[in-house]
């Protein structure tokens, strides 16, 4: 893999909360093309490594790369404004706006344009552009002006990518996109990352396992604030120190 084609790196991270260390050492590299997941049980560092990723807290060593440029020390607006988009665990959409309200909002946070004030927000061409967008790359297309609230927990899970898509990304940091989604929701969110990842480099926290080794073109296993392996799929269910470690096997 060239070193243009990853568009996101993590460089020997670590992070301590007091007398604990809750990253130890944390490498990691996305490309575009591809969907990274990374697997783990509760308090395995995930949410630590995709918060100091997304820039919400700094490491305590290490570094961040995005599109090659060294962002360790960036705010997390202005590594959304730099091309990296995320969702959360818990829906982070505005239930009483419509589909396509929800994603203008995205589009304009991402485009701000304070000097305009007096305009009305809804006759900017830009934004709305890529509101429509993106709702309808998130397969969104038939709801545009239905209720957020109203959506099903599948749909509103695409919103919420939706929403990163109008900030124009060309990261994705996804945290559980398919958490508590029946099986039919569960295929088109697959799908959705499938069409996704050809202009984006997506990292994926996942606990559905069966989705992961879908999906997944590489996979970091991470034990106790630790990295046990990265490879591709075949390599990570092959890997006896993972199944040891994570799938309880002896």
């Amino acid at each position: 893999m060239a070193d243009t084609d990853i568009l996101l790196r993590g460089k020997s991270i670590s992070r301590r909360w007091g007398g604990l260390l809750a990253l130890n050492d944390v490498s990691i590299d996305v490309a575009r093309g591809t969907v990274h997941a990374v697997i783990g049980t509760n308090g395995a560092g995930k949410s630590t490594l995709v918060n100091i990723l997304s820039g919400e807290i700094p490491p305590s060593a290490g570094s961040v790369e995005l599109l090659g440029q060294d962002v360790t020390h960036w705010t997390q607006p202005r590594r959304a404004r730099a091309g990296l988009g995320r969702s959360y665990q818990r829906n982070t959409i505005y239930p009483s706006f419509t589909v396509l309200e929800n994603c203008r909002l995205a589009a304009q946070a991402a485009a701000q344009k304070p000097w305009a004030f007096w305009q009305d927000a809804r006759r900017c061409a830009v934004s709305s552009a890529a509101a429509m967008a993106s709702a309808e790359r998130a397969g969104l297309a038939d709801v545009l002006e239905r209720e957020a609230g109203l959506l099903s927990h599948g749909q509103k899970r695409q919103l919420e990518i939706a929403m990163c898509l109008a900030t124009a990304p060309q990261v994705l940091l996804l945290d559980e996109p398919l958490a508590g989604m029946g099986a039919e929701e569960t295929e088109r969110m697959l799908a959705l990352l499938e069409s996704l990842k050809a202009t984006h480099a997506i990292l994926l926290i996942e606990h559905d396992m069966d989705a992961v080794f879908r999906v997944a073109d590489c996979i970091t296993v991470m034990v106790n604030g630790g990295v046990i392996a990265t490879g591709s799929p075949d390599f990570v269910r092959n890997s006896a120190e993972v199944r040891v470690a994570y799938l309880g096997e002896h």
